[in-house]
């Protein structure tokens, strides 16, 4: 799978909504019980766009991620303060439906983890769960899916095969199909290719790359030549005092040739991290 040569250019559908971000968050801060994970991130993710977490590990990228879909709730003991808009939506009201949220801000996981179904089931499941049930629906749904991932054509006559078969590259595009079988509007990727052999990632990142424009990605990532390849925007992320805090945040061109803050220097040019 190659990268058009036209992936780089912002849609122009897109231009008119950069100055408004499909997500912010302000003084976002996160604690497992008494210990400080990360504190006070002000950040704004933009809308069809691909912005990077980098940063060295520890200091809270991860967790940032969790916030965003709610998947905090789900840990003992952790507390989050502070805001995190989608729209208009507050996501951090306690009355806000969660099911509904990780249907909209999808996850994808470092280590690919399809269920221990069939291929075809892998897909058919979260749509029969959110009432999609007519057979031929959901068949298109799942042909179209695969197609968009790239696939389909690779999988087509087995797709009633176990997902565990799979190699671990296409069980990493398949959780990804997985996660947009839903139509969700924003996609969590935390370090999707690092489990992945070098030509395996190669075809993950072009996938995620080829998404541009269609769904709004964050992407956790300790790989910088990445990075600098596919966002549109990085952020990053470091520990000071036992905190994970946010140092600076700009395009990927700013951050990786004129980064404002004496970190991002060393950071980006290998002297740091």
């Amino acid at each position: 799978m190659s990268i058009p040569e036209s992936v780089g250019a912002m849609p122009d559908s897109l231009n008119s909504r950069i100055s408004q971000p499909l997500i912010q968050t302000e003084q976002l801060s996160l604690h497992y019980g008494e210990k400080p994970v990360f504190a006070e991130v002000t950040l704004p993710i933009q809308a069809g766009c691909i912005t990077a977490l980098v940063g060295p590990s520890g200091c809270g990228k991860t967790s940032f991620l969790s916030c965003l879909n709610r998947l905090t709730d789900l840990i003992p003991r952790c507390r989050v303060s502070g805001r995190i808009r989608l729209e208009a939506l507050d996501v951090l009201d306690p009355k806000l439906d969660a099911i509904a949220l990780r249907r909209r801000v999808g996850m994808i996981f470092q280590k690919p983890n399809p269920f221990p179904l069939s291929i075809w089931k892998n897909l058919a499941l979260p749509l029969q769960e959110h009432g999609i049930k007519n057979r031929e629906e959901v068949d298109r749904i799942v042909e179209t899916t695969l197609q968009d991932v790239g696939l389909w054509n690779e999988v087509k006559d087995r797709l009633l095969t176990p997902a565990l078969a799979l190699s671990g590259g296409q069980q990493q595009r398949l959780c990804i199909a997985r996660a947009l079988v839903l139509k969700p509007e924003v996609l969590l990727l935390d370090e999707p290719c690092s489990a992945l052999d070098p030509i395996s990632s190669g075809v993950v990142e072009d996938l995620i790359a080829n998404l541009r424009g269609r769904y709004t990605q964050l992407i956790v990532t300790h790989n910088l030549a990445q990075a600098r390849r596919i966002a549109d925007y990085a952020a990053l992320f470091w520990v000071q005092d036992g905190v994970g805090r946010l140092i600076e945040y700009g395009s990927v061109e700013q951050i990786f040739e004129a980064p404002k803050e004496a970190l991002t220097v060393a950071y980006v040019n290998g002297i740091r991290g």
